[in-house]
């Protein structure tokens, strides 16, 4: 690949290898070492830097601990969006950490690992889905602490592969599904705990299909063949997935409707909203996943679907019927108290419900931010007398706790790779269903579709030439 590119200022900085190999020689953290620097200073690389790639840079320049020493996106249009950002934050705080006009930028990831390993401890990962898994890949393999968005990757396949290598090289793991550092998941994990809802056999979680923001419905396919804008390198862009024309209904933010890019409305949402009861009734992985689509095509994701999973007794527990209903045909019905809210805030566009033999327990939102039960005289008794906090709380949230960790100053992350990747397996065994229209049935121990093998292709890593990891 060429060289990294960037503003035109800093482009022949970058150019020349030997300035690039030498000028950026920075103290190094030594891996599960808290002050193995100078300065004592974790080196973070930050791997796609807009939109949710900005909440991480944003956060890294905040945090006294942290120096940003590398950036990376094929996007210019992000880049210089970012810089803005960063200038202005800096302008407007008090902050320890340098200037991102220092930072060395990169286009291609694989460049910066081969450039700059040796001065990174810990790398942000905040790319379109499929660049996921070789993006965070690169950096296990090189003992570096990872920080992954959700959903961890784009199959099954890839996510185990993570765990696997990320417990082989003992680096901090952490998927940035915001939901799981909040005081919400803790709640219901308790309240459950404690028996305070009963026995739970049937969950549902609902969301809308996505709005002309991050997917546009194509008219007709294949799309007609457009060029690339100057300030976006398509092939980087593309990375591992097949080699395909540009158009702008893909990149760069429209890319989640597109199976070969992303994981449609269910991956993009359902590791915050199916959190909460993946961990408060420790589901596991489902033994069936059963699909009703609007449609199946192989390039894009359908208008509605229905996914019915179904998870075993786990030890005293029942098993569980767990539904996702997706798009405007597929709303659920309010259950039986929420009338009571009706007239003040309408039912909710997103949401998961837990239904106990005891007790309702809904929570509104896509993120488990805001439980309580239902009808409202219940929850107001309720509240007089809930359980008691068991699970300790994280302070400043899915980022600072990962550093924290990595920093020696906290506990294990609560969505590293141990946990996230059950909970992704069981979203991408969704995704599949949905993707192909097929019922899914599942050996968890084997990770393999046992009704119809002809999926596993599905399940497995690939990647073009180049690219594989």
């Amino acid at each position: 690949m060429n060289s990294s590119h960037s503003p035109q200022s800093r482009r022949t900085f970058l150019k020349t290898s030997a300035l690039a190999a030498t000028a950026f020689t920075l103290p190094r953290f030594s891996i599960g070492q808290a002050g193995g620097s100078a300065n004592g200073k974790i080196n973070v690389a930050c791997i796609g830097i807009a939109n949710r790639g900005w909440a991480a840079v944003g956060e890294m320049m905040k945090d006294p601990r942290v120096n940003i020493v590398a950036l990376c996106d094929p996007d210019q249009v992000h880049v210089k969006a970012t810089y803005k950002r960063g200038a202005d934050l800096k302008k407007n705080s008090q902050l320890t950490c340098a200037d991102l006009s220092s930072v060395p930028l990169f286009e291609d990831y694989r460049e910066m690992f081969a450039k700059m390993s040796d001065k990174i401890d810990a790398v942000t990962v905040s790319t379109p889905d499929h660049h996921h898994f070789p993006a965070a890949m690169m950096a296990i393999q090189r003992g570096k602490h990872v920080y992954v968005e959700k959903p961890l990757t784009h199959t099954v396949g890839e996510a185990r592969a993570l765990r696997d290598a990320a417990k082989k090289k003992g680096i901090i793991s952490q998927m940035g599904n915001q939901g799981r550092a909040t005081e919400g998941i803790r709640l219901m994990r308790e309240w459950v705990t404690a028996g305070a809802i009963g026995d739970v056999r049937e969950v549902q979680a609902w969301s809308p299909t996505f709005n002309d923001h991050y997917f546009q419905r194509p008219a007709s396919l294949p799309l007609p063949v457009q060029t690339p804008p100057s300030t976006l390198n398509w092939d980087l862009w593309l990375g591992p997935a097949d080699v395909r024309p540009y158009h702008e209904s893909i990149a760069p933010v429209r890319w989640r409707g597109w199976w070969n890019f992303g994981n449609g409305m269910l991956g993009d949402w359902a590791c915050h909203t199916l959190d909460a009861p993946f961990w408060a009734l420790d589901l596991g992985a489902p033994t069936s996943v059963d699909v009703e689509v609007g449609s199946v095509h192989p390039e894009i994701v359908p208008e509605w679907a229905e996914l019915t999973y179904k998870f075993p007794a786990r030890g005293q527990r029942p098993p569980v019927t767990l539904k996702w209903l997706e798009g405007e045909r597929k709303k659920p019905s309010a259950p039986r108290g929420w009338e009571d809210d009706a007239k003040k805030t309408g039912f909710p566009a997103r949401g998961m419900i837990m239904f106990g033999s005891q007790h309702t327990l809904i929570a509104p939102g896509g993120r488990p931010d805001s439980p309580r039960l239902l009808p409202n005289a219940t929850w107001e008794e309720f509240k007089k007398n809930r359980p008691p906090a068991t699970i300790p709380r994280v302070i400043g949230g899915p980022m600072k706790e990962w550093l924290d960790a990595i920093a020696k100053t906290g506990p294990m992350p609560g969505s590293n790779f141990e946990y996230s990747v059950p909970l992704s397996e069981m979203v991408l065994l969704g995704v599949l269903a949905m993707r192909t229209g097929k019922r899914i049935e599942w050996d968890a121990k084997a990770g393999r579709v046992t009704n119809d093998p002809s999926l596993n292709a599905l399940v497995a890593i690939k990647a073009r030439a180049g690219w594989k990891v």
